[in-house]
């Protein structure tokens, strides 16, 4: 059994507080995550209200996706809610902890039916009506990437007011973010309970990838609620869909998509949207404001908005600057990740060799680094090499991006297959 014990929120510190309980039957463990919002809010400063309601039901959701980075310790079929949870949507409940942990379970050898189902109550009480919300105001997740460097750019042209959001796990931030033009930037600081990981670890529990992005746009949630804000906007193309793997059932048919990025995808901001409308503010929107671009016209439209002011300051590099402890205040490239490769071969048809190659650090081209090779293959689908576990773009893209390359870029040494793929197609995701 995994349990979810609770959650408190004390509104003088602005600390969350959220509980679990996991383990082995001889060996429980109790798991404790705290979060930190930021106080430099608009609204905070002049002492608004906060809607209480509405800032419980948006605790409400992030206990549920903050739990799924404890329940993969010690995964089970059974999970026990807290008696006040008396409307449970089960399957959306159902859908993070399934679709969104499809990576974590194939990389465990686990199927759909090992993953958690969240029981359906006997009477389901369908909640009170969410009160009507009146906030008002943008609060916009920032990474230092690519994306959310465009989407900053793109609303300071349209000259709305808005504020900026970094989810931090460390004592750092990417210094870039003070240059974003927003009204100010507020952190939010999570404190992973990494003493219970590791006691789970010296018990035999299992790690891998939780749907991050979802954790982060519960915790931008409830900042926005506190700010007195009605928009939450993050930063992502048309991507995530397209599958690294499938899962077979036990009865050996095609069951679960395997999808690192799942909480990225169109559908899982549908139904993110859906949930935040219907259980926590009808007036409170999330989603996208570049879904409908292919991450190839990201890379376009990055280089031909952005890259003079933020070209050598932005990564889209995880290994560089989010490992546990890393100082990620300058961005940087390792140049040897998957990452790197598909970041390089998105912005080699937009930009010349030289200027590409001076934010890595050799300085060289990684088409010629032979260790990148094994990944290159993976993302542009030659010898049947699965694509990384990263957030890259689709098979299709990746290849025509290759054969858009500039032409002084050398060539990787396998052949790549022709792609027809529309680059420059608006996808509705509506």
């Amino acid at each position: 059994m995994f349990e979810f014990l609770g959650y408190d929120f004390d509104q003088n510190l602005l600390r969350a507080t959220f509980r679990y309980k996991g383990g082995t039957r001889n060996n429980p463990l109790n798991f404790t995550e705290i979060v930190e919002f930021s106080t430099r809010a608009p609204k905070i400063a002049e002492n608004a209200k906060i809607d209480q309601q509405t800032l419980d039901r948006a605790l409400a959701f992030a206990f549920i996706a903050i739990g799924t980075s404890y329940y993969k310790a010690f995964p089970t079929i059974n999970v026990k809610l807290p008696a006040s949870f008396n409307a449970l949507p089960a399957d959306f409940y159902n859908s993070i902890y399934q679709d969104g942990l499809s990576q974590f379970a194939f990389e465990n050898n686990l199927t759909r039916a090992d993953l958690a189902h969240f029981p359906y109550p006997d009477i389901l009480i369908d909640p009170k009506t969410p009160e009507s919300y009146s906030g008002s105001g943008k609060l916009v997740l920032q990474s230092g990437g690519k994306d959310s460097l465009l989407t900053a750019s793109l609303l300071n042209k349209s000259a709305e007011p808005w504020t900026a959001v970094y989810i931090s796990s460390s004592d750092s931030y990417p210094q870039i973010l003070d240059e974003l033009g927003a009204n100010n930037l507020q952190i939010i600081k999570r404190k992973i309970d990494h003493d219970g990981l590791t006691k789970a670890e010296k018990l035999g529990g299992l790690n891998g990838h939780v749907p991050v992005t979802y954790i982060n746009i519960a915790l931008a949630l409830i900042q926005a609620i506190l700010n007195g804000q009605n928009e939450v906007i993050t930063s992502i193309g048309h991507e995530g869909a397209e599958p690294h793997a499938i899962i077979k059932s036990k009865n050996n048919e095609p069951d679960l998509p395997v999808n690192h990025q799942w909480s990225k995808t169109a559908e899982a901001e549908k139904l993110l949207q859906d949930y935040v409308e219907y259980y926590i503010a009808k007036e409170i929107k999330v989603h996208s404001l570049i879904r409908k671009y292919s991450e190839l016209k990201v890379a376009e439209m990055f280089v031909q908005n952005c890259w003079d002011k933020f070209g050598h300051k932005f990564s889209s590099c995880n290994k560089a600057n989010y490992g546990q402890g890393t100082d990620n205040s300058a961005l940087k490239w390792c140049g040897r990740c998957a990452k790197c490769a598909n970041s390089y071969l998105l912005f080699a048809p937009f930009l010349e060799p030289t200027e590409l190659n001076s934010l890595f650090p050799d300085n060289k081209s990684l088409f010629s680094a032979p260790e990148l090779t094994s990944d290159f293959k993976g993302l542009l689908g030659i010898d049947d090499a699965i694509k990384p576990f990263e957030c890259v773009g689709e098979i299709a893209e990746l290849r025509r991006a290759y054969h858009m390359k500039r032409a002084d870029y050398p060539d990787l040494p396998f052949s790549v297959p022709d792609s027809n793929f529309n680059y420059k197609k608006e996808n509705n995701c509506n």
